[in-house]
């Protein structure tokens, strides 16, 4: 029986040595995710990755306080969906005023939290800067005059617009829990441009089909920072976070010391600034009387790209529930910063974890906060 024990012992490390030789990344994900207790990336694992400072603003704009700040409790529903799904921040944004505000398990407004696809949305406003400053000719121009060498029958077909819709007819494979996957290596590798540029191809017409991509979104970081000669971080901190007056430092995750960032995730910042997005797009891209981004590039972002897609613009979902419509930033285990132009609203919701969906679809928790959300907005009436 010891002898048995022993080939078996011998014969799994075998198995695990084959497993890393083939997939090196994964060493990464057992030392960060698994042996951490966790089954994918969580919010606070920042910490274990390369990042680039994102500089908080010389000139801090503070959220103000709205007059019944924090005069009104959740109800019971909505405390039970905080606790149930490790809701870490819950704010409600009325009239560019905090109306509620409240974090939990050792959270507070200055922790950091990881943005997972919300930076989808910065990425695209990034997109939007680039174009007007010259750097890009717009939207609809080829992604070869960028990178030739992606390959694919359908490759030199495929425009920056059709990667922002998730419209590229890539090969990408969307899976968070399957190791072996490309969005895991993807979130390992030291190398994302080298990754990206010898895995993804487009062998299916572009525009034709919806498929959410992280590879789609990577590859436009990877176009805005060749344009701009700059990298995400520093592009994103001269035009927005410092003219929008974030109060913290935030990072974004690298894939290597001094690389290229995680376009498609991994913004580490805190609830009061995510929201400022939201605002952003809410005033048509003015921000306190500058326009930082073309009130049209606005339009086509929360505009639904396909007919039978009505969920998904450019990098921004969009919404029509309970009797409310909106757009939204939205990543992995249930980051929102949903936004209620009709009521003047935006409501912030950053946590572990949430209620499973299908691709392309919104969980329940989304229609509970938004309903929870306005209903202690409608309290001041």
């Amino acid at each position: 029986m010891k002898k048995l024990m022993k080939y078996f012992v011998i014969l799994i490390a075998l198995v695990i040595a084959l497993i890393l030789i083939k997939y090196p990344y994964l060493s990464k994900g057992v030392k960060n995710i698994y042996l951490k207790g966790h089954k994918t990336s969580y919010i606070s694992d920042f910490v274990h990755y390369p990042k680039r400072l994102i500089p908080n603003a010389n000139r801090i704009r503070e959220w103000p306080l709205h007059k019944n700040y924090n005069a009104f409790t959740e109800s019971q529903r909505l405390k039970s969906f905080n606790e149930r799904y490790g809701t870490t921040a819950f704010l409600v944004i009325k009239n560019d005023s905090i109306l509620f505000e409240k974090y939990y398990h050792g959270y507070t407004p200055d922790s950091l939290s990881n943005s997972f696809s919300m930076a989808k949305s910065i990425v695209v406003t990034l997109l939007f800067k680039a174009i007007e400053e010259g750097h890009i000719k717009s939207l609809d121009q080829k992604l070869s005059d960028f990178f030739p060498e992606f390959k694919g029958r359908y490759a030199k077909e495929v425009t920056l617009r059709h990667l922002a819709a998730m419209a590229s007819g890539s090969n990408w494979v969307e899976n968070y829990y399957n190791p072996f996957t490309i969005t895991a290596e993807t979130y390992f590798t030291e190398n994302l441009n080298k990754l990206i540029l010898n895995n993804v191809r487009f062998d299916r017409p572009p525009g034709k089909k919806w498929y959410y991509s992280s590879g789609d979104t990577q590859i436009l970081g990877m176009v805005i920072t060749k344009a701009t000669g700059k990298t995400l971080s520093e592009y994103l901190s001269e035009h927005f976070w410092q003219p929008m007056g974030m109060r913290k430092h935030a990072w974004w995750n690298l894939d290597s010391e001094d690389g290229m960032e995680k376009a498609f995730c991994c913004v580490n910042s805190n609830a009061r600034d995510f929201a400022k997005f939201g605002r952003l797009y809410l005033n048509r891209g003015r921000w306190n009387g500058k326009q930082l981004i073309d009130s049209s590039f606005v339009k086509q972002a929360l505009t639904p790209y396909f007919k039978n897609m009505p969920r998904y613009g450019l990098q921004w979902w969009l919404f029509d529930l309970k009797g409310y419509k909106g757009f939204m930033m939205r990543g992995h285990k249930g980051q929102y910063v949903m936004v209620i132009p009709s009521e003047k609203t935006i409501i912030v919701r950053l946590g572990e974890t949430k209620p499973k969906s299908r691709m392309g679809t919104f969980s329940e928790d989304i229609g509970v906060y938004l309903e929870e959300g306005m209903h202690l907005v409608k309290k001041t009436e």
